[in-house]
């Protein structure tokens, strides 16, 4: 449990840690010689019957000690971020000050509900005087998170009450062991100091927000994207194997400088890797303001260990309009100067611009906020499905009302978890999925389904003469905004389901078909050795013609004709290629692709198939039109998600893997 210290200046917070730990958490000359603190300061207790030589590092409390000066502020809410339990400490002999009142702002504003009133320097002052300070106390948290707190009363200089404030302590400590909902999710740490120690290296300190840590884990820095690796690891000052949520805890990193490192960064696991200049958040104004927060509000954005300047839009409409009454909440998107790390559930702290005094709280909804339509029902109602307390309820929920699909590897990403947690708590409301991890709920599959079948039905009316259209452009004529993985999963539940025919890159209905004439059909089994005889270079219509002696007119018409019934593959105008060859040069391109991280360059598949590099290219510019490929500047990258030619999905049927046959309309 990490416990934290608050209140105004020379109240006695870092008096009041040393009394109970043993620690003067004032380390920098600066802070010895003005006597307040500066800088967050730390130290740790033990609870009763602890073995250190055991190392448990979960039997231990770690103390945040926080700057109390009004120009601190900032400092004090990157410690507060991280606390489980929160002392506010009142003087006896000054009683509530102003830092008082805004460090009670901080806490309640970040949902800290465990905690105590502490009326310090008991021994400064009479019976009457600490009576009215602890009435006093109790009466300013009352309307706040920590209302109902005891109040209780120390004397550092005499030992007076501090038994009972560590009785306490240790009986929260041992009640929140094992509570914290984010111990399952990914690795998350919030850097607030850097350092560099001889013999380890570079280390960086912060608190654990969630996950579990290992030494030989690899971590990310957030933001930057820079990878690294656990070399040692301390948790609540001692060595330790793991550290996990809700612990203080120190790194020793491999392949990061301390100059690299700055407060407010993330260590995350590379499942949680993210970072955002721009966030939905349910916000709630503090009731104490004179005025209401309006749309446009610059302000300080604290998350994590963070200071960023940013701007407020409101998101709920509301009948004073643009703006948030004191004590009201509502759903509002922060735009940040730059990215910062910052996960659903994460609290947040808004300053106003300078930083002079407390606003605003609340919890972070999205950190992928939209930067269009992000007041539309839709969007709201996304939102709200993101505001459910538990992450089945939030996953089902937003598969339910998101019309396009949901990328379950983004989502968890933003709630700090792995995808295979994330997937394992999808219902059977979930009726399609991708292997990537996109999901569409069971209403908009349908809906999405009968879409499909009714474009291909006036594809059909329109164009009687074509077998139907590639994948591709069948996905633009009627679901252009649904993700590609998730349209090639319901093309290909369609086809299980016999609803439509998929015939090479070529999709129709199954009663439609394109009938050749006796003629056509004459010459279809004429240029069938030709085609197969024709390899990887494919035939040319002038070529066939000449070959079988037939009128080129009449060839080009024919093949035209076999090339709208599924049956050839133009490449280019008058280059014709048989489904088995075109099979075959896919898989070239799929191997060429595994080889080299999902790329294909023209020189490559050049190589792999011993084509010129002109062929080559027409060649992979067919594949990014039917959606195996997709160019990418001078390459073209595989899509994952594409079953073109591949064996019982989208692929030519057996009998048309080898020659062409004519065949009625089917």
């Amino acid at each position: 449990m990490i416990v934290g210290t608050a209140g105004h200046i020379d109240h006695g917070k870092t008096t009041l840690v040393k009394a109970l730990t043993g620690v003067d958490t004032d380390r920098l000359p600066e802070e010895k010689k003005r006597g307040i603190s500066i800088e967050l300061g730390y130290a740790f207790l033990d609870l009763p019957g602890a073995d250190p030589a055991k190392a448990e590092a979960a039997a231990s409390i770690g103390f945040i000690d926080v700057p109390g000066h009004e120009r601190l502020v900032h400092t004090m809410l990157a410690g507060a971020t991280g606390i489980d339990h929160a002392l506010l400490l009142v003087a006896a002999d000054d009683g509530v000050m102003p830092q008082t009142r805004e460090h009670l702002a901080v806490l309640s504003l970040l949902g800290l509900r465990e905690g105590a009133v502490v009326v310090t320097k008991a021994d400064r002052v009479d019976a009457a005087r600490l009576a009215a300070v602890q009435a006093e106390a109790a009466a300013l948290v009352q309307g706040s998170s920590l209302a109902g707190a005891p109040v209780l009363t120390v004397s550092a200089h005499t030992g007076a009450g501090l038994a009972e404030l560590r009785e306490r302590l240790w009986t929260a400590a041992r009640s929140h062991a094992g509570r914290d909902a984010r111990g399952d999710g990914a690795f998350r740490l919030a850097i607030d100091r850097a350092f560099t120690l001889g013999g380890v290296g570079t280390v960086v300190t912060g608190t654990v927000h969630a996950g579990r840590v290992e030494i030989g884990d690899e971590l990310v820095r957030v933001p930057g994207g820079q990878r690294v690796r656990v070399r040692s690891l301390h948790a609540q000052n001692r060595v330790v194997e793991q550290a996990e949520t809700g612990q203080r805890c120190a790194i020793g990193l491999v392949g990061l400088a301390k100059d690299e490192i700055a407060r407010g960064q993330w260590l995350v696991a590379p499942a949680a890797m993210l970072s955002t200049d721009r966030l939905d958040a349910s916000l709630t104004l503090w009731h104490d303001e004179a005025k209401p927060l309006r749309s446009g509000t610059p302000v300080h954005v604290h998350i994590g260990a963070i200071d960023m300047p940013g701007t407020v839009a409101i998101l709920d409409g509301h009948e004073e309009g643009d703006r948030l009454m004191p004590g009201a909440s509502a759903r509002v998107q922060l735009v940040l100067r730059s990215p910062v790390g910052a996960w659903h559930g994460d609290r947040v702290v808004l300053r106003d611009a300078s930083a002079s005094r407390t606003l605003a709280g609340g919890m972070v909804l999205d950190p992928h906020a939209p930067v269009r339509y992000r007041r539309t029902p839709q969007r709201l109602a996304e939102l709200s499905a993101l505001a459910l307390p538990t992450l089945p309820e939030r996953v089902a929920a937003l598969v339910d009302v998101a019309p396009h699909g949901v990328d379950l590897a983004r989502l968890a990403a933003a709630q700090g978890q792995s995808l295979a947690s994330l997937l394992s708590g999808l219902d059977e409301a979930v009726t399609l999925r991708t292997p990537d991890g996109w999901a569409l709920g069971a209403v908009q599959t349908a809906l999405a389904g009968e879409a499909l079948l009714a474009a291909l039905a006036r594809f059909h009316a329109g164009h009687p003469e074509e077998l139907g259209p590639d994948a591709a452009r069948l996905r633009r004529l009627a679901l252009p905004r649904l993700p590609e993985p998730l349209f090639r999963a319901l093309l290909a539940r369609l086809q299980t389901d016999a609803r439509l025919h998929v015939r090479g890159a070529f999709v129709h209905l199954p009663e439609h078909g394109i009938k050749l004439s006796a003629t056509e059909e004459r010459l279809a089994q004429k240029v069938s050795p030709g085609l197969a005889a024709a390899g990887f270079e494919g035939a040319w219509v002038r070529d066939l013609a000449r070959d079988t002696q037939e009128s080129e007119p009449l060839m080009r018409v024919t093949l035209a004709r076999l090339a709208q019934r599924g049956e050839l593959m133009q490449v280019v105008k008058d280059l014709y290629y048989p489904p088995a060859t075109m099979a075959r040069l896919c898989s070239i391109a799929r191997e060429v692709a595994h080889a080299h991280d999902g790329e294909v360059t023209a020189a490559r598949f050049r190589d792999a198939t011993s084509l010129g590099r002109k062929r080559a290219i027409q060649i992979l510019e067919y594949l990014d039109r039917i959606g195996l490929l997709r160019r990418i500047g001078d390459v073209h990258r595989l899509r994952a998600d594409s079953q073109l030619f591949r064996d019982g999905a989208a692929s030519p049927r057996p009998e048309d893997t080898t020659t062409i046959t004519p065949a009625a309309a089917s």
